[in-house]
């Protein structure tokens, strides 16, 4: 079994001894015991147990990637070579493009092709072609929105290099198809095979572009928000439901804090004048149950099409070459979405043998399985990061139906209606029928009780990603840019999903930029659904890219992200309502100040270190009212008050203080917030839940407190005590807050919805994490269900621009996709742990790194 001793050298980390030293049990032990599993499984039937176990190893092994030596694939022009670490990351090595993306697909399909396969049947709304009826509802919703139908439209009007490149790819996936049926693509087809007949078909550039659909959806910002505000007003006043939904604090920063727009575009030193956002539109009563539908529709959607928790998004932070001890900037990013086995993330070095005008890529970062390029990482002379910009590029849009018109000042209009077949594996098709209006498709028609809960009113969806773009041709760009001009002229390319872009350059350039299509909304502000039946709520046009935040080398000397507000109110476009709250940005933010202070330098170091930042500075806010409330009658209740003293405010899986602090306010939340609203609102208890707290504890006669806030506090923390002593002893020293807060690393296919047997040979064990919600090390719940991580930090990686190759990342899982290879969960313990791996990306590192190396041969 390999150790930790195995690995290279870590970068330098917190001191592990601070963390549990648990980790993921690698399914090799699996195999260890698969003999006694089969036997328990069969009972006395020994040879039919030996037979189970002969099957399922061979079937394990036979999809293991040739890794050394020779390999003849159809399709190539030239020998290509890849080179693996001893983690299985390739770097690819190509003398033409055509090859080198040729051999990206391939490579790729090698270790994740299950996992490329089911994303494209998820963004095709084909789930149940796969799995069966469980899906049917999945995929009524993905047809409605029409991901797939988008992305043929957005093919036709990509460069014909975008075209060429993505078409190359595709080859290469099918030219490891042609050799590989059933469990030798993956052990999943060998399980899927016992229930079905399915059978993978021929990769197309479509299947790679629709993912970026997906991507889009799950990153989308206040959609839950817009249901959230309209069903909270059912049941409290207007006023209430702002007070749920507070403004920006004032205290937290904004990524651009310099800067206006003048004579039609953005100047980074223009001085800024306030203007005022647009008011929102009012809910008509009788729309709340089609909304709650919808919201109950996408609650049910799988975890990874599901959106950001509250208070959890991305990090990233460039630093200038003037505050480093390199004299070079350092750039950092840490992408936070659900957790999932394998990564939705696969490190890749993608290089031209020799980089000209007809082969321009040297490229090493994270790509995305079933897409070709890299998304994040750097070239020979730049480096980027992306963090979710929470831009509101979406309107909920309420239509008044009747049959089959809806309608629109004054008129009736006739809905467009389309008619789609689901295939069902094991069962009967299932015809379903798309309605649309001129705002968008109807999204409450995918719940199968609208026709009885809509009251004539149904939901469209408004939303940028269901217009094509070019999306995919700013990604090639990137991935050969050279300069902070070239990095702007891709990142104008980039319509969504809306991020925010850092960037850094060996010259010694830092700079941000907002890129995508940002509506201008004619009224409103996006944070209400909107009235379909007038054009006062439509949209006009987008905001001009030149237009949008950006700034080189700003003042500070450093650019800090973490899906907070890009810029005042002094800009003249609302970029969005509903950002996250400031609390991971204002703790980076501190970091950076108090590392660079009086002449101060950070080093790598210094910038991993924020990484693995766990305070909650809501803690410095709840506490000190905890501990000013009369001494508790319940003597379990003291011993575990007793624990704030001191406490630093820091979530580490060890902590007791923590664990009790979450308990408290997991029971605060219920009581003053769940249960005053409709249960179709989530209070899951993240960063805007905070923000709300923080301001109405100071009335302590609040309606939120039931008019009386110290006996709110105080119930909560008797029934805190009470339940981690029922769960974890009553020595409130031994609690520990990893205990509750626990990582369960999940195949999101047959691991969630396979037999036993099957989701215990996919899944990784569950294992306690520090972090949480709102904190740096975003470790993020929903705490009306559990404390169970549900989004987390895909990946880490610092770039250090002196030298690239002493750059370091870490993916959350492993290279690999296939089910007991040795890489395909071992990363876990060093992201788990803050600890990063070495990036070699030139070619001496990368040769002075490689263990495995093989010759793809035409």
């Amino acid at each position: 079994m390999q150790t930790d001793d195995d690995l290279p050298e870590p970068a330098p980390a917190p001191d592990p001894s601070s963390e549990p030293e648990q980790t993921a049990r690698r399914p090799r032990r699996r195999l260890r015991t698969l003999k006694i599993a089969a036997a328990v499984l069969a009972g006395l039937l020994v040879v039919a147990a030996g037979a189970g176990t002969w099957w399922l190893n061979t079937s394990l092994h036979a999809s293991y990637p040739q890794t050394k030596g020779t390999l003849r694939v159809v399709g190539l022009q030239a020998s290509v070579e890849v080179d693996r670490d001893a983690q299985g990351v390739p770097q690819l090595y190509a003398s033409s493009s055509h090859d080198l993306f040729f051999a990206q697909g391939y490579v790729q399909a090698q270790d994740r092709f299950w996992q490329m396969d089911v994303y494209r049947h998820v963004t095709a709304g084909r789930l149940s072609e796969m799995f069966g009826s469980s899906q049917v509802d999945t995929d009524k919703f993905i047809r409605t929105m029409g991901w797939r139908d988008v992305a043929e439209q957005e093919y036709a009007g990509l460069s014909p290099e975008t075209k060429a490149y993505a078409n190359a790819y595709s080859d290469g996936v099918n030219a490891y198809l042609k050799d590989h049926k059933g469990s030798k693509a993956s052990v999943e087809y060998a399980v899927l095979g016992l229930q079905t007949d399915y059978t993978p078909y021929a990769w197309t550039p479509i299947d790679s572009l629709s993912w970026l659909k997906a991507l889009a959806w799950d990153l989308r910002d206040n959609m839950q928000s817009e249901i959230d505000r309209a069903l909270s007003s059912q049941t409290v006043t207007k006023a209430q439901v702002d007070q749920l939904f507070p403004p920006y604090p004032s205290t937290h920063p904004t990524i651009v804090d310099q800067g206006a727009v003048v004579n039609g575009a953005f100047d980074q030193n223009a001085t800024p004048t306030p203007d005022n956002p647009l008011s929102g539109a009012a809910l008509p009563a009788a729309a709340a149950s089609a909304l709650a539908n919808l919201s109950h529709t996408v609650s049910n959607l799988p975890a990874y099409l599901q959106p950001t928790v509250q208070g959890v998004g991305s990090n990233s932070w460039v630093v200038s070459g003037s505050l480093t001890t390199t004299g070079k900037p350092l750039l950092a990013n840490d992408p936070h979405l659900a957790p999932q086995l394998p990564s939705i993330w696969y490190q890749m070095g993608l290089h031209c043998t020799t980089v000209d005008a007809a082969c321009p890529y040297d490229v090493s970062g994270f790509t995305m399985p079933g897409t070709p390029g890299v998304v994040i990482g750097h070239t020979p002379t730049i480096a980027w990061g992306f963090t979710n910009g929470t831009e509101d590029v979406s309107d909920l849009v309420l239509e008044k139906v009747t049959g089959s018109t809806y309608e629109y000042d004054g008129h009736q209009v006739p809905l467009t209606v389309r008619q789609e077949t689901i295939k069902v594996a094991g069962g009967k098709p299932v015809p379903i029928t798309v309605r649309t209006t001129n705002q968008g498709p109807l999204v409450s028609d995918a719940d199968k009780d609208i026709a009885s809960a809509g009251n004539g009113y149904a939901v469209a969806l408004r939303w940028t990603a269901l217009s094509p773009g070019h999306t995919a041709d700013a990604l090639f760009a990137l991935d050969r840019a050279t300069d902070w001009t070239s990095f702007r002229a891709a990142a104008a390319n980039f319509a969504v999903p809306s991020q925010n872009m850092i960037y850094a350059d060996t010259s010694g350039n830092i700079g941000y930029q907002t890129p995508g299509q940002i509506p201008i909304r004619k009224n409103g502000d996006g944070r209400w659904p909107v009235p379909g039946w007038t054009d006062q709520y439509e949209w006009t046009g987008f905001i001009p890219f030149d237009q949008l935040p950006h700034v080189l080398n700003p003042t500070p000397g450093f650019v800090a992200t973490a899906n907070n507000p890009i810029i005042g109110s002094q800009y003249p476009y609302v970029l969005s309502e509903d950002f996250d709250y400031g609390y991971r940005a204002n703790e980076i933010t501190q970091r950076l100040q108090a590392a660079t202070a009086d002449g101060k330098k950070i080093d790598a170091d210094g910038m991993r270190a924020i990484q693995s930042d766990t305070r909650n500075e809501f803690a410095a806010v709840l506490v000190p009212y905890l501990q000013r409330l009369p001494a508790s009658s319940k003597k379990q209740t003291r011993a575990a008050a007793a624990l704030f003293t001191g406490w630093d405010d820091t979530t580490f899986a060890t902590s007791a203080a923590a664990a009790y602090f979450y308990e408290v306010w997991k029971f605060v939340c219920k009581d003053a917030f769940e249960a005053k609203l409709p249960s179709s609102v989530d209070v899951d208890g993240g960063d805007r839940w905070f923000a709300v707290a923080t301001n109405l504890l100071p009335d302590a006669s609040s309606f939120w407190w039931n008019g009386n806030r110290d006996a709110l506090l105080a119930k909560a923390m008797d029934q805190a005590s009470a339940e981690l002593t029922s769960q974890q002893g009553s020595d409130v020293k031994k609690w520990q807050w990893g205990a509750l807060h626990k990582l369960t690393p999940t195949n999101q296919t047959l691991g969630t919805g396979g037999p036993w047997f099957v989701k215990w040979l996919v899944n990784g064990d569950p294992v306690p994490v520090s972090g949480g919600s709102a904190v740096v090390d975003a470790t993020g719940f929903d705490i009306a269900k559990d404390f169970s991580v549900d989004e987390l930090p895909s990946m880490r990686m610092m770039v250090d621009l002196s030298h690239l190759d002493a750059s370091t990342w870490v993916n959350l899982t492993g290279a690999s996709g296939h089910v007991d290879d040795p890489h395909y969960l071992d990363q876990l313990r060093l992201w788990r742990t803050f600890r990063t791996l070495p990036w070699p990306s030139s070619r001496p590192a990368v040769l002075a790194a490689t263990k495995d190396k093989l010759t793809l041969l035409p």
